[in-house]
C-alpha cells in the first residue's frame, strides 16, 4: 500500500468559529454511507432503507468534539479516537431516563458545528458513553444540568457530510427526526 502524500495546505483565513450547535443521535445499527469526493452524501441502514431515525439535541456553548490519532509503528496500526464532550442545561426526570438509555447504547452521532459542518462520529462502531455527571452547581450562576462524554474508536476520522446539504435536505436523508422540548 502506497502512503504517498497528495496535498499540501496553506494558512487558512480566520473565518471559522469553535463550538457545536446540535447533535443527531441515531440508534446503533450497521450504516451504509454513500460518499462522493470524500464526503457523505447519503445515509441508509445496512438493508438499504433510508429510514434511519434520529433524535436531536441542541448543545450550544460548552460542547466540543476532539479526534486523536493513535498510531503505532510497533504494531503497524492506526486508529482514531473521537471524544464528544456535551453539556445539557437543566435537570429533569425525563432527561434522567433518556440519558440512562444513551449510557446503555452506542449510537452513531452526527455533530453539527457552528460553521455548519456535519460530521458522523462512530459511523462504523458507534459511540460509547464513557463518563458524565448530573450536577446542581454550587453558586447561582453554576451549571444545573448534565455533562456527558461519548468516545468512538474508528478506522477513520469522523466523516464530513456534503456541505451542499441544507438542514432540511440533511434531515430528509433520515427517517423520523425527533426534537425535544425546551421545558
Amino acid at each position: 500500500m502506497a502512503c504517498n502524500l497528495t496535498l499540501g495546505r496553506k494558512e487558512p483565513c480566520k473565518d471559522v468559529v469553535g463550538g457545536i450547535k446540535k447533535i443527531y443521535l441515531i440508534n446503533f445499527e450497521p450504516l451504509t454511507l454513500t460518499e462522493a469526493s470524500g464526503e457523505v452524501t447519503d445515509i441508509a441502514d445496512a438493508a438499504g432503507s433510508a429510514e434511519v431515525d434520529a433524535v436531536v439535541y441542541e448543545v450550544r456553548h460548552a460542547s466540543s468534539l476532539t479526534s486523536n490519532i493513535n498510531s503505532s509503528r510497533e504494531t503497524g496500526t492506526t486508529f482514531f479516537e473521537s471524544t464528544l464532550e456535551l453539556t445539557f442545561k437543566k435537570l429533569s426526570q425525563e432527561d434522567n431516563a433518556e440519558l440512562a438509555i444513551m449510557a446503555h447504547g452506542r449510537p452513531h452521532i452526527v455533530v453539527v458545528d457552528n460553521n455548519d459542518n456535519r460530521m458522523i462520529v462512530g459511523h462504523e462502531y458507534g459511540c460509547e458513553v464513557t463518563g458524565g455527571t448530573l450536577v446542581t452547581g454550587n453558586a447561582m450562576g453554576d451549571l444545573s444540568g448534565y455533562t456527558l462524554t461519548f468516545t468512538a474508536q474508528e478506522r477513520t476520522l469522523p466523516k464530513f457530510m456534503d456541505n451542499a446539504l441544507t438542514e432540511a435536505t440533511f434531515e430528509a436523508l433520515l427517517g423520523t427526526v425527533t426534537e425535544g422540548t425546551n421545558s
